[in-house]
């Protein structure tokens, strides 16, 4: 009765098989010129933004020699509250040089030693409270007759 006979006219082509639609070539030039035209005029943004001063690590040294100086390390730790005063102007110097490595540098360093400074004379502190508490205690004992322990 009927037969099936092929059909003449191709099928259609997937998806898969259809190759890149080519754009036109203006789109591409427009496209790169778009991209260039946005790195030109972002870098320089880029270039010229700065990392802000570095306020906290100085105000930071000078709360730490100002500590240092309240626990009497000028009686107690005077070279290494000194190093320590010495570092913070080189940091202040360094800061209005607009050298902010090396002004964090020397404000780290600063606060270090003040830190130090202020461990030292509170050390020195403890140790004559701590002398003189045994001074009293050993004449106390005398008073009373008793004996020195070891």
């Amino acid at each position: 009765m009927f037969a099936l006979r092929p059909d003449p006219r191709p099928a259609p082509a997937s998806f898969a098989q259809l190759s890149r639609v080519q754009q036109h070539p203006r789109k591409h030039r427009d496209f790169r010129i778009a991209t260039l035209l946005v790195i030109v005029l972002t870098l320089p943004m880029i270039a010229s933004a700065k990392t802000p001063p570095p306020t906290v690590e100085i105000d930071a040294a000078q709360a730490a020699v100002l500590r240092a100086e309240r626990a009497d390390a000028d009686q107690y730790a005077n070279a290494a509250l000194q190093r320590s005063r010495d570092a913070l102007s080189a940091a202040q110097v360094a800061l209005s040089a607009r050298k902010n490595d090396d002004a964090v540098s020397q404000a780290r360093l600063a606060a270090a030693e003040a830190d130090y400074a202020h461990a030292r004379s509170r050390e020195t502190a403890q140790q004559e409270e701590l002398a003189q508490r045994r001074s009293e205690i050993a004449e106390l004992r005398r008073r009373l007759g008793m004996e020195v322990a070891p």
